[in-house]
């Protein structure tokens, strides 16, 4: 019991704005990581077995933690909420770009993901907020997407030959699902408690991926004795850095700041990806790359600046400790 409340303790002197920058940082740096991590787990791990072992791992690890420390058990209506963000965002999204990795390289679908933060403020636009984007942050946009389309052009995945048009469709479907999935959950039936959300749609999503693997023939595919140990080891990376502490400060944002400002982890995740490949696969790093890294961290700074960050809506389930007289914490949100 004091562990615990020291814990808390601790938690709550980090203020809202660092653990909002912590988390940031943890999607921008750790996801771009996460493409090429992909890429060498499907190497010996068909794509959709991969990912349901990878969400349901995760899911169930911080499942179990939550109802250790007494959390309560979520309604049905919260289950189906889950069930529809976590198709939505794992399944659709994350599932999509597995499955696309098999057709075209992971750099290419870093560059197609850049589509999330277009998607996301049109559709938040249109069906969300209704919040009309202002000009710094059109333009934000526009750079964003001028910077990734310097990294790719003349580079080398044009030298590669043409898009395979199979994984550039399916890459555009799950950069759809994504944005859906991730405008649907600010405002879904889901626990308060944030942590418990994002246990509940990674189980539901890697149960998604897990059946749509089984159904597609690819257990019949899986060969244990040629699993490679890289294989495995992207596969555990995954789990812990991308799925609990990656998509955890995901979900954790988007209560917290807004769809544009979240979104820009899709115009920093390829400039990462591209500077992975240069450290350790001995890739060029060439001026165009970092003219349009440049580019990409001005288009980041043009929407973060023109959006204001939306506090959290207080909801009548909600669960709160009192840590002191100003300062109140959701029960157990307390590892960002």
């Amino acid at each position: 019991m004091i562990g615990r409340d020291m814990f808390k303790f601790n938690i709550s002197m980090i203020s809202l704005h660092w653990r909002i920058v912590l988390a940031f940082a943890a999607v921008y740096l750790i996801w771009g990581s996460t493409y090429l991590a992909i890429r060498f787990a499907i190497e010996t791990i068909p794509p959709y077995l991969m990912g349901g072992a990878r969400f349901l791992i995760a899911g169930s690890v911080l499942y179990a933690v939550l109802r250790w420390r007494g959390v309560k058990t979520p309604t049905r209506l919260n289950w189906r909420a889950a069930a529809i963000a976590g198709g939505l965002l794992l399944w659709g999204g994350n599932g999509g770009v597995m499955l696309a990795e098999q057709y075209v390289p992971s750099s290419l679908a870093a560059l197609i993901v850049a589509m999330v933060p277009l998607w996301m403020v049109l559709l938040n636009w249109r069906w969300g907020d209704r919040a009309r984007p202002n000009a710094g942050t059109a333009l934000g946009v526009g750079l964003g997407l001028v910077g990734i389309v310097l990294i790719a052009a003349p580079g080398q995945a044009a030298a590669e030959g043409a898009v395979n048009p199979i994984g550039l469709l399916i890459l555009i479907g799950a950069s759809l699902s994504w944005s859906i999935g991730s405008l649907y959950s600010r405002k879904a039936a889901l626990p308060s408690n944030a942590l418990l959300s994002t246990a509940m749609e990674m189980l539901a999503g890697g149960g998604m991926m897990l059946m749509a693997g089984l159904l597609l023939g690819q257990g019949a595919q899986i060969r244990f004795d040629q699993i490679s140990v890289l294989s495995l080891s992207a596969l555990g990376y995954l789990v812990v850095f991308g799925s609990l502490i990656g998509f955890t400060a995901y979900v954790w944002l988007l209560k917290v700041s807004t769809p544009a400002r979240v979104s820009t982890y899709a115009f920093v995740n390829p400039v990462v990806a591209v500077f992975l490949g240069w450290a350790f696969a001995g890739e060029e790093l060439s001026l165009r790359v970092m003219a349009a890294a440049a580019v990409i961290i001005v288009a980041v700074m043009l929407i973060t600046l023109n959006q204001t960050t939306r506090p959290a809506r207080a909801e009548p389930a909600r669960e709160v400790v009192e840590v002191s007289p100003r300062v109140q914490y959701e029960s157990v949100t307390s590892n960002e």
